[in-house]
Parts: C-alpha cells; sequence; structure tokens
C-alpha cells in the first residue's frame, strides 16, 4: 500500500509540474491548466499527508517516522499551499507582466 500510495503522489507531481510548465505557451497563458497545476500540488500534499499518518512510527522509513503525529503530518498539507501561494505570487508578480509583454 506505501508503495500504491507514493506513486500516486508522485503521478500528481509529475501532473503538476507538467501543467505548470504547460500553462504558458504560444496559445497565450491558459488559467484552467494553471488552476489544475495547483490542485495537482495539493492533492499531492493530501497524499504524503495520508501516508504519513498510515504508516509513521512504524520503521516503514526514518522520513515517514519524522511525521508521527496528526499535528506534523497535517503540516505537509499546509507546506503545499504555502508552496502554491509562493509560486503563485512569482508568477503573478514577475512572469505574468513579462509574458504579457511579449
Amino acid at each position: 500500500m506505501l508503495t500504491t500510495l507514493s506513486v500516486i503522489a508522485a503521478l500528481f507531481f509529475v501532473a503538476h509540474v507538467y501543467l505548470l510548465f504547460t500553462s504558458f505557451g504560444k496559445a497565450g497563458f491558459q488559467k484552467k491548466k494553471y488552476l489544475w497545476s495547483h490542485i495537482t500540488l495539493w492533492i499531492t500534499g493530501a497524499l504524503a499527508c495520508i501516508i504519513t499518518l498510515i504508516f509513521a512510527g512504524k520503521s516503514v522509513s526514518s522520513v515517514i517516522d519524522v511525521f508521527d503525529t496528526p499535528v506534523k503530518s497535517s503540516l505537509l498539507i499546509v507546506l503545499a499551499f504555502a508552496l502554491s501561494l509562493i509560486a503563485h505570487s512569482i508568477v503573478k508578480m514577475l512572469v505574468l507582466p513579462k509574458y504579457t509583454r511579449i
């Protein structure tokens, strides 16, 4: 089950990166793809949280064992949202102004 959840989380993260980079193209800025890139990042964070809730403290992985309480596990979701907010701020303030000038 750990392997399955990890593979699913990795696939969502790959989808996030793909959607993020393909949101900007010759066709212009694609808001729907950009939104889905954020959603897939949030899902990745939720899956990481679920993994740690299920497997922390079972000596499956020393990294997973760090998240040995529900509060520590929920920080993974907070981290995903924080990364999303930081990325959105960078895109909004730095990328889009330069992108729309072209």
